[in-house]
């Protein structure tokens, strides 16, 4: 039986399309039975419908507190009781109330390969630090932002010209390969990723 993942989505939602194409396959582990997004204008929300998947926009705006506002997300999720959460460009730090509910279960990820370049800016601290490589990260989510066990990891070459966009846009399409494969091995083999997959991947 396939698990049942839910999409976090803020904008574009390309991540999300990718997970949503492999989950199409007979033999993927997993089919994603909703999108989550905080942006009512956000491009992603389109596509989610495009590819048949029940969205649910949360808008922070029509909440008080962050507290609200997650507790509003909570509810949508109880109504599914998804197996694995992913966050897919979801702009928001997530509380540890909310990580405590779905504790080691939320992946995310990230365009750099960490420990290296947390946060936001990601491409243009890589051009500025002058690294050769970097590339892409699915881990899971902890209180601490991008600090959780790493999943898996792929390679990007950092050419001479490059511009931040340019980079991004390189980046972008090897986190397209990257989380589906990433997934698929947590959800068949949950222990087993987390030792296995320290080697870098290059699609």
């Amino acid at each position: 039986m396939k698990k049942k993942v839910i999409i976090f989505i803020s904008g574009n939602g390309s991540n999300m399309v990718s997970l949503a194409k492999a989950s199409k396959q007979t033999d993927y582990p997993a089919e994603i039975i909703a999108v989550i997004c905080d942006r009512p204008h956000a491009a992603g929300i389109e596509k989610a419908r495009d590819n048949g998947i029940p969205t649910h926009i949360v808008d922070r705006k029509n909440y008080p507190t962050k507290e609200a506002h997650e507790e509003s997300i909570l509810t949508t999720l109880a109504q599914y009781q998804p197996d694995v959460i992913c966050l897919a460009g979801y702009m928001r730090l997530i509380s540890s109330h909310f990580i405590k509910s779905y504790e080691g279960r939320i992946l995310n990820i990230h365009p750099s390969l960490l420990p290296s370049f947390k946060g936001l800016n990601t491409h243009e601290r890589v051009l500025q630090a002058g690294v050769k490589i970097t590339g892409c990260t699915v881990h899971l989510v902890t209180e601490e932002m991008d600090e959780g066990k790493i999943l898996a990891q792929a390679a990007v070459p950092v050419c001479f010209n490059d511009t931040p966009e340019m980079l991004a846009q390189r980046v972008l399409q090897v986190e397209h390969k990257l989380y589906p494969h990433a997934l698929k091995a947590f959800i068949k083999d949950n222990d087993k990723i987390i030792d296995s997959q320290q080697q870098l991947l290059s699609f």
